[in-house]
């Protein structure tokens, strides 16, 4: 800030300080126009301040609530239970699938039937067994009737049967036994199926392992080999050499015959010949028999380990066992196996460890319906999947949106076998039921989770390379339709997912997580390479859904109409509407946006909305600038309440641009909103004055200085006013005025409008008090005042208080930032010289009616402080004290019953200045009394002190004993002394004012003592005096010294000597000598002195005082003081200072002329009238 401003901001604010120097000199603000009655304020004491202008301030808080309560509103958005559901989804016509005919329907019906008749596999738990009930829920599912059922069932039980083969992966082993020395094995696998056995060849199975490695003669027993083992189900892996855990990861595929009988067995060997398996394993299938098969275990799979049964020890080069696994094809659940199966002996003497993964699947190799010879299998179990999710969704009757897509049992069933008759891998499966969940949602909406459960299971099973070309067709465009129609949805975001609906947000946050997940999908970006702008769309259908939602509002309020006053009530709404929207948008969608796309929705929404607001609200703004800034244009009420409250509605707006980040909340459009304010803020804070005026007279028309209640003491208008000097402040917290000078000058001003008020309060209430003083009763009045004085002080409490609720600290750094140290030293002083004004006023206000209170008790204290001065003296000091005790004592009882400790002290302090001043007063008056009169008033005065002070509970000692109790302690002390005793203190006195006194426009003399001892004698040289006022009419004088010893009474035989006069000089030079018999015991006394008196010599009329000077003989009179010799010549001189004072003056003085009745008091006086005489005849 240029120096320039600086000046104008210290002259505008020196102006508003001196406006308040002097706020007692202000006048009642004019009454202003009756309003109509208005209900209590809320959340205060029912005072009966209820008319009038609590409308007014009942207007301004709830324009501030209105805003705390659209924040707290805003915490509770979009959590916790909604009663209704979401709104409905719009559904596409293009979206919505083409229902099957009759013709599609028993194709499928077909196809599932052939399903359940031929299905295979180990069902699960899940799975449904009765095939009367399966078929019952297909004929629902399919809609087909009984005799269709019948001919289609018919039909497909004189089909063919289905064929099955088993697709076998060897994925892994771990922790095999180690053959070689090297502490490793070379594993390999041999797996083929076993056909099925005899019910006697079953019985043995049980007693001994099956391996491929046989005895001869057991072999020979069978009637057929290819009836156990045929040649061409053989197959090897790979041989990973040297390791425990070898990956083979192959795959093999072997032809079921019996699907029940069947055995899958897999041996696991560790390789010791340089041959290999594979080559070994073709050659083996070239030929068929026993005489090959034999030639093939001899030279491949022969053992001569310790646990192999049947091998010869002797043989080199010879495989090892590792162990084997032999599984029932029956035992395969229709969904597979995808497990670690742990490796078995061939015998109970073999020596085994470890586990090879492996997984199983049975698929159909051959169907005979009529669908499977048209569409491929993928598109079959498409439909199926299609018709029963169909079928599934519509059975759902409360809150389908929420259907997760799980389907029952049976239709659980039907699906997983039909996917094993087709061999769908599990990237299939997934595919086909993204494809058909994602489709059915688009005309049916249902639970988003469920659809990113199904991204999920796409994604863990995305292998691309195996991937059919139309599948990968189908799903780019699946997933090309259900984005465009969450990006649909997203357009409408706030009708479809308003915050107030919990079940809307949910949906809104699992639509984004979908989107974002499928996003980041390797799936995705595989199928759908060229579209990778989807948060940029997101981001413009933000923007755009904003600008809609915009222009629907403003359609709605339409608040370019009506009149000035009217659009700006519109526009409130239009902003209000707009901050509930900002804040939704932060609260809720923007968390949602943010975690799940990476966008972020608050600061695209909030900049959007910030700019068209400002637009608006600047246009007309202007027009009200112009309005008022016209000469003669005075701000209304209903205007300013308006203004006030577009002005929060826009604050609160512009605060949240504290969410955004911070290099994009530098430039926004309501950066200086306040500027449109500049021209109302000081008119509406005219128009707050007045109104707390107002409100302030009610109060105090409407206290019946009475406490609010026991535990606080003062009244009502204290507790309503207070009030609303705090709703003020509230208001001022709430503008937030931006512009630290600005703010400043502001402050300022409502600073000033406080203390005014405050000191018109306090006028009010004392007004009041004296209004009912008379003929009240004495209590009444005490307690009455005691409130109003409460009053005042919990009014000086608050004010004490605005440097903190106006938030002058911060204020204070504002400046400093803006205007440097001087602007913060500036501010500092404009604004504490108002409180300490107004501190000064109230302090004067609460002490004139401390003064009426006191007053009140006047004549009660005289009564009894008179009861205490003529009491006999044979009366005891306690009983003379006593009825003034009693007296104080039940009035402050009602005192602190009714005071604040503040008030209390304040009291105190004057009643005790009271009672010094009394009893003062009454001993001044009795002066010359015996010494009893004064001991007993000493008496009460230190009762007094222990009284107040209460044992420190009370007015602290020192404050007891300020200068009036010492003024009055030393009148009784000196009281009690005899005339020579107050004489003699008259002379110490003077001795120490002369000891202090430095200069002095009266003159000064120079003097000279000389002592000596053996003779007793005082020599006192007078060597001259300068500067001596002048007393004749020629501006001279004619000086001379007089020179005593005193006091007279210590010095009975010395009489006063005297210069030679020196006419017509100021500065005589007198250069005498004067002698005194003085002893030891005379100059040892505290008191003893010498005086020396300058008069001015008149002819015809009695001399005039010129002034007097004092020197104590202590001083100067002690053994080895120097003589008047001529050595002695040499002493300094020594100056004293003449003084003039009147001896009336000295209460001492008054004292002794009290005493009438004893003539050296009497004579003393004389003399020192006679020189007060010659001063006043000057």
């Amino acid at each position: 800030m240029n120096m320039s401003t600086l000046l104008e901001l210290k002259s505008s604010v020196m102006r508003q300080v001196q406006r308040s120097q002097s706020l007692r000199g202000r006048r009642e603000p004019a009454a202003q126009a009756s309003s109509p009655p208005a209900a209590p304020v809320p959340d205060l004491p029912v005072h009966g301040v209820a008319e009038g202008n609590g409308e007014f301030f009942e207007r301004m808080k709830n324009i501030i609530q209105k805003q705390d309560n659209m924040q707290r509103a805003c915490q509770a958005w979009g959590k916790g239970e909604s009663g209704s559901p979401p709104p409905a989804e719009p559904v596409q016509p293009a979206c919505v699938p083409d229902r099957a005919n009759r013709r599609e329907l028993d194709l499928l019906y077909e196809e599932v039937a052939y399903t359940v008749v031929n299905r295979v596999g180990m069902p699960s738990p899940d799975h449904v067994t009765n095939e009367e009930e399966i078929f019952s829920y297909l004929q629902r599912a399919f809609d087909m009737g009984a005799e269709e059922h019948d001919i289609i069932l018919h039909r497909v039980r004189e089909a063919k049967r289905a064929n099955f083969a088993l697709r076998v992966s060897v994925m892994k082993g771990k922790n095999l036994l180690a053959k070689d020395a090297n502490g490793y094995s070379d594993p390999y696998c041999m797996l083929g199926i076993l056909l099925g056995q005899s019910p006697r060849e079953t019985e043995e199975r049980k007693e001994r392992k099956f391996s491929f490695r046989k005895k001869k003669e057991k072999v020979e027993k069978r009637p057929s080999v290819r009836e156990v083992l045929a040649a061409r189900s053989i197959q090897v892996t790979d041989v990973k050499p040297e390791t425990l855990n070898p990956v083979w990861n192959e795959h093999f595929v072997f032809e079921i015959d019996d699907i029940y009988s069947d055995m899958l067995h897999l041996d696991i060997w560790d390789h010791d010949d340089d041959v290999s398996v594979a080559e070994a394993c073709k050659k083996l299938n070239e030929v068929s028999g026993l005489k090959g098969m034999g030639r093939y275990f001899k030279q491949i799979a022969k053992s001569v380990r310790a646990n192999g049964a049947a091998g010869s020890a002797s043989e080199e080069n010879a495989d090892d066992f590792l162990g084997c696994l032999n599984i029932p094809i029956s035992d395969i659940p229709v969904e597979g196996f995808d497990k670690w199966f742990k490796l078995e002996p061939r015998s109970s003497s073999s020596k085994v460890q470890g586990e090879c993964h492996l997984v199983l699947k049975l698929f159909n190799s051959q169907r005979d319906t009529t669908l499977s010879t048209m569409e491929s299998n993928l598109a079959i179990h498409e439909k199926i999947l299609s018709q029963i999710l169909e079928y599934e969704h519509n059975k759902v009757q409360t809150e389908p949106y929420k259907w997760t897509g799980q389907v029952c049992k049976t239709a659980w069933t039907v699906l997983s076998h039909h996917a094993l008759h087709t061999g769908l891998t599990r990237l299939q499966k997934a595919i086909i039921r993204w494809l058909c969940y994602s489709k059915h949602h688009r005309s049916q909406s249902m639970c988003y989770a469920s659809l990113l459960e199904l991204l999920k299971d796409v994604e863990k099973a995305w292998d691309a390379p195996v991937l059919e070309r139309q599948l990968e067709r189908s799903l780019s465009e699946s997933f090309r339709l259900h984005t465009d129609y969450c990006l649909s949805l997203l357009k409408r975001l706030r009708k479809l997912f308003p915050v107030c609906s919990s079940a809307a947000v949910s949906h809104c946050g699992l639509l984004l997580r979908g989107l974002g997940y499928l996003l980041n999908m390797e799936a995705y970006k595989a199928v759908c390479p060229d579209r990778n702008e989807i948060p940029l769309e997101i981001t413009t259908v933000i923007k755009k859904s904003t600008a809609e939602w915009y222009e629907g509002t403003i359609s709605h309020i339409k608040p370019d109409e009506g009149t000035l006053e009217q659009q700006l009530r519109r526009l409130i709404l239009v902003v209000d509407a707009v901050c509930a929207d900002v804040q939704k948008g932060h609260a809720v969608y923007d968390k949602i946006f943010s975690s799940s796309v990476k966008v972020d929705f608050f600061s695209i929404s909030y900049r959007q909305l910030e700019k068209l607001v400002a637009d608006d609200v600047s246009v007309i703004m202007e027009k009200v600038c112009g309005t008022l800034e016209q000469e003669g244009s005075r701000l209304s009420q209903t205007m300013g309440e308006t203004l006030f409250e577009l002005y929060i509605s826009l604050k609160t707006l512009r605060m949240c641009r504290d969410y955004l980040p911070a290099k994009e909340a530098r430039m926004l459009a309501l950066t200086d909103y306040h500027n449109w304010f500049k021209t109302s803020i000081h008119k509406w804070l005219q128009i707050v004055h007045e109104k707390s005026c107002d409100r302030i007279r009610r109060a105090v028309e409407l206290d019946n200085l009475e406490p609010v209640h026991g535990q606080e003491k003062h009244g009502s208008s204290a507790v309503d006013v207070t009030a609303c000097f705090s709703q003020v402040c509230n208001f001022w917290a709430q503008l937030a005025w931006p512009d630290s000078a600005g703010a400043f000058i502001l402050v300022t001003r409502l600073t000033d409008d406080f203390c005014s008020a405050a000191v018109w309060y306090s006028e009010l209430i004392r007004r009041k008090i004296e209004r009912n003083q008379p003929g009240q009763e004495y209590k009444n009045f005490i307690l009455q005042v005691c409130v109003a004085l409460n009053n005042i002080e919990h009014m000086r409490s608050f004010l004490g208080n605005l440097p903190r609720v106006l938030d002058w600290r911060g204020l204070e750094l504002a400046m400093e930032e803006s205007c440097g140290p001087e602007g913060r030293e500036q501010m500092n002083k404009a604004l504490n010289a108002q409180l300490y004004n107004i501190d000064l006023d109230l302090q004067r206000e609460t002490k004139r009616m401390i003064t009426n209170l006191t007053d009140k008790m006047l004549s009660d204290l005289k009564k009894y402080i008179q009861h205490i001065s003529l009491s006999p003296d044979s009366i005891r000091n306690d009983d003379a004290v006593s009825p003034l005790m009693k007296y104080l004592d039940d009035v402050l009882i009602i005192l602190s019953n009714s005071l604040v400790k503040e008030n209390l002290s304040r009291v105190l302090q004057s009643l005790w200045a009271l009672l010094l001043r009394m009893i003062f007063d009454t001993v001044a008056e009795n002066r010359g009394v015996q010494m009893e009169f004064y001991g007993r008033f000493h008496y009460t005065v230190e009762a007094l002190v222990e009284f107040f002070h209460a044992e420190g509970e009370g007015v602290p000692l020192e404050d007891l004993r300020n200068s009036d109790f010492k003024a009055l302690e030393e009148e009784l002390r000196l009281n009690k002394f005899s005339s020579n005793e107050l004489i003699e203190q008259y002379f110490l006195e003077k001795i120490s004012q002369q000891k202090t006194l430095k200069h002095s426009k009266f003159g000064r003399i120079s003097v000279k003592f000389y002592y000596e001892l053996s003779d007793q004698r005082l020599t006192v040289e007078i060597l001259h005096a300068a500067d001596i006022i002048a007393l004749d009419a020629n501006g001279l004088s004619d000086p001379f010294v007089i020179v005593e010893l005193c006091p007279h009474h210590l010095f009975p035989n010395a009489k006063s000597q005297r210069t030679q006069m020196k006419p017509k000089t100021l500065h005589p030079v007198f250069d005498e000598f004067f002698y005194f018999h003085v002893s030891p015991e005379q100059y040892r006394h505290r008191c003893a002195c010498v005086t020396f008196t300058v008069m001015d010599y008149d002819w015809l009329s009695t001399n005039d005082f010129a002034g007097d000077a004092i020197a104590p003989l202590s001083d100067f009179c002690w053994p080895g003081r120097p003589n008047a010799t001529s050595a002695a010549k040499t002493l300094p001189p020594v100056i004293l200072h003449l003084t003039r004072q009147k001896p009336s003056e000295k209460p001492i003085v008054k004292m002794l002329e009290a005493r009438t009745a004893d003539k050296e008091a009497q004579e003393f006086s004389r003399r020192l009238k006679e020189i007060e005489k010659s001063m006043e005849e000057e």
